[in-house]
């Protein structure tokens, strides 16, 4: 009987801690799954906004001509900001960053665009334009509530694996802290319109 007590008793702990060990790895997969799927929404916000600009552009097109170079840096920050793929598992800083940098410029490059096409009233009254921009307009504002659901999501997960025990759990586990979204460089300060139309 005292030889059981002993194993009944290391037999407890075991059990306890497979089942706290378990659960913390479990929830740490269900919180990564979820960051997942809001990562695909996010890039399927991204991927509206790509998919909308050539439709915009041919419409303009027809009435700015002369503006080739413009289209062009918009067709090339599309390029750019659509070759991007980053596995939402393992988000780094920097590919976050990268991301980012590439969704601004294309950001950039369409507020170039759109002060471009405040020279063309034809344009702006085209009907065709105006449920483009409608949408481009919506779209923007997906993307933004895309962002923002995407970093709620980061924050159970990052705080799962660094309150204790589960920060030691997520080293053995190999779980690292997840990025979020954060505004661009410069952001707190208003654009000057003057920087997105051409003398």
């Amino acid at each position: 009987m005292k030889k059981i007590i002993p194993l009944l008793i290391i037999a407890v702990i075991a059990i306890i801690g497979y089942t706290s060990i378990k659960g913390f790895y479990n929830k740490a997969i269900q919180f990564e799954e979820s960051i997942g799927e809001q990562w695909a929404n996010v890039e399927s916000a991204y991927q509206r906004r790509a998919d909308l600009i050539p439709n915009l552009m041919k419409v303009a097109e027809r009435y700015a001509e002369h503006e080739q170079e413009t289209f062009i840096k918009v067709i090339e920050a599309r390029s750019k900001a659509t070759s991007i793929q980053i596995d939402p598992s393992n988000i780094t800083p920097q590919q976050l960053k990268q991301f980012q940098q590439a969704q601004s410029g294309l950001t950039s490059a369409l507020s170039r665009l759109l002060a471009v096409f405040e020279r063309y009233p034809d344009l702006k009254a085209n009907e065709n334009y105006k449920e483009l921009m409608n949408e481009l307009e919506r779209t923007e504002n997906r993307i933004n509530v895309e962002r923002n659901r995407f970093n709620k999501e980061v924050t159970p997960f990052n705080n799962h694996i660094r309150q204790f025990p589960g920060n030691i759990l997520a080293g053995i586990f190999n779980f690292d802290k997840k990025e979020r979204f954060k505004s661009d460089e410069g952001s707190e300060n208003a654009p000057d319109i003057n920087d997105f139309i051409k003398e």
